[in-house]
């Protein structure tokens, strides 16, 4: 599946969609990748448990990527912690391409990359796996991503624990897109007092 090309409009979580405004917010003001120790979105407390850091080695084509932090519903969702390790052999020879495309999109392209994948869980309730990474770069190209991953089911709960592991099913995309279209942010424009309204 190719990636399609889209703006923010395309990420379904609204969380997800706050911590792209922050990136976004952020590329506009400097146009060019934004240094990760500038990204400091609300309520990222909050959202941790679904976030992973990745630094990403330039030394091998394409780039690998190392796994600097954990969120512990990705760690529960995989079944293991993968912290200090590269993300392909993290991933392994059945994942590793359903998923890599994204990261390695997002370093190619320099933007924002979105995927949605449907999963069954072991109790056979399908689960929408949305993935949005987000680079970043304090030196040349991207030295950094950061993901956010959240998972939903329309059927209610669902078992996360091993979900990605079970192998009962191999995710399957049914999103792929790179956020290349409207990358300037815009606040909602509240009126403020005195501010005058005229109506026709």
């Amino acid at each position: 599946m190719d990636f399609q090309s889209a703006d923010a409009s395309v990420v379904k979580s609204i969380r997800q969609r706050d911590l792209l405004n922050c990136w976004l917010r952020l590329y506009a003001s400097q146009q060019a990748l934004p240094d990760v120790t500038d990204y400091r979105p609300e309520r990222m407390d909050e959202e941790r448990p679904d976030l992973v850091d990745y630094i990403v080695d330039h030394s091998t084509a394409p780039p690998r990527l190392i796994i600097d932090s954990n969120g512990t519903r990705m760690a529960s969702a995989y079944g293991t912690t993968g912290k200090g390790r590269y993300l392909d052999d993290y991933l392994g020879p059945i994942l590793g391409p359903v998923v890599l495309p994204a990261y390695h999109e997002c370093i190619a392209r320099e933007l924002p990359t979105y995927t949605v994948s449907m999963i069954n869980d072991v109790n056979g309730r399908v689960v929408a796996y949305e993935r949005m990474l987000m680079p970043f770069s304090s030196g040349d190209g991207v030295t950094h991503i950061i993901a956010s991953l959240k998972t939903i089911s329309e059927d209610g709960g669902f078992e996360i624990k091993n979900l990605m592991r079970g192998h009962h099913s191999v995710p399957v995309p049914k999103l792929r897109a790179v956020i290349d279209r409207s990358l300037s942010y815009r606040a909602p424009h509240r009126l403020a007092a005195g501010d005058v309204v005229e109506i026709d």
